[in-house]
């Protein structure tokens, strides 16, 4: 058991998923406070060196998602005023929020991913990428924020529309990725162990932003129904892709699954590196199959970066 510590819990800002990003903290420092620790919230803003440098804590839970949290930003910033935090580090970080890096980095070492390329979202007006159905995803943002599912019976248009809502209206480069059909998989890694394979299920459409954090909308399926291979395979491929990109603290990787291909159907998705920390999110489900509170979640976490 941990004497004691002062933690800063690092939350909110300013991307795409500051709400989630709140919630995960207001989560981490109840946590925290129920364990005896002191803990001082703090809402990232502009000002977020100075209030840190004030705070003068032992740790900072680093509770943001997305940019600047989650991309290397705040972890240099962090590094040079030589405080410890928790999760990975800033060339893990930079690595795993690019998912086109996050490819370089594994599919040479046998994490098979789906082929894909960058895109200008320029010209999509003009003509698909790839053959359809693909996905088109912002490189660099986490929670399935701007996802789009383009398919031949869709309703984006053919080629799609410049009056179509989607990813292309908001994001300069997209990347594009043939849709793999199937099964929405995600396994939490922590420290040095996977934890277990979670079967996302939505009720309408796929696992969007919308899906992960309103409650109600997608059900939880853990342990997964999948066959034992499979699941060996997601967790193996998890912690493989956990310990070539240098993650600490926890990690969650997200695969799809396609059923009708066996294990050769298992690809990996992306890599997160601050998975979400909120009522609903995955990796404290998945502590708690494996026995494991919240709070004691939250503990070993804080645990591994206080001995970096």
């Amino acid at each position: 058991m941990l004497a004691p510590l002062h933690v800063a819990v690092l939350m909110g800002g300013w991307s795409a998923e500051r709400r989630v990003s709140l919630m995960s903290g207001g989560g981490v420092a109840d946590a925290l406070e129920s364990l005896g620790h002191r803990v001082t919230r703090i809402d990232m803003d502009r000002d977020v060196a100075q209030r840190l440098a004030e705070a003068a804590p032992d740790i900072v839970f680093n509770a943001l998602h997305g940019t600047p949290g989650e991309d290397g930003t705040v972890q240099g910033m962090m590094d040079l005023m030589g405080l410890r935090y928790t999760h990975s580090g800033l060339v893990t970080s930079v690595i795993a929020i690019d998912k086109e890096l996050t490819k370089q980095a594994l599919v040479p070492h046998g994490i098979r991913m789906p082929r894909g390329h960058i895109v200008e979202s320029e010209s999509l007006y003009a003509v698909d990428p790839i053959a359809r159905p693909y996905v088109l995803k912002p490189v660099n943002e986490g929670s399935s924020v701007g996802v789009a599912i383009v398919t031949a019976e869709g309703n984006y248009g053919d080629p799609i529309g410049r009056d179509s809502e989607g990813p292309w209206k908001h994001f300069d480069r997209l990347l594009a990725e043939p849709f793999i059909r199937g099964r929405e998989l995600t396994v939490a890694v922590l420290g040095d162990r996977a934890l277990a394979v979670t079967e996302l299920r939505p009720k309408s459409g796929f696992y969007d932003y919308d899906a992960k954090y309103t409650d109600g909308l997608t059900d939880h399926v853990c342990p997964a129904l999948v066959p034992d291979e499979i699941g060996h395979a997601a967790m193996a491929m998890a912690l493989k892709a956990h310990r070539l990109l240098g993650c600490r603290g926890c990690s969650r990787s997200d695969f799809r699954w396609d059923d009708e291909q066996g294990e050769e159907g298992l690809y990996l998705l992306e890599v997160n590196t601050q998975p979400g920390m909120t009522p609903l999110s995955l990796v404290p489900e998945q502590g708690r199959y494996c026995g494991m509170s919240y709070a004691e979640l939250v503990q070993k976490i804080v645990e591994e970066a206080q001995t970096l």
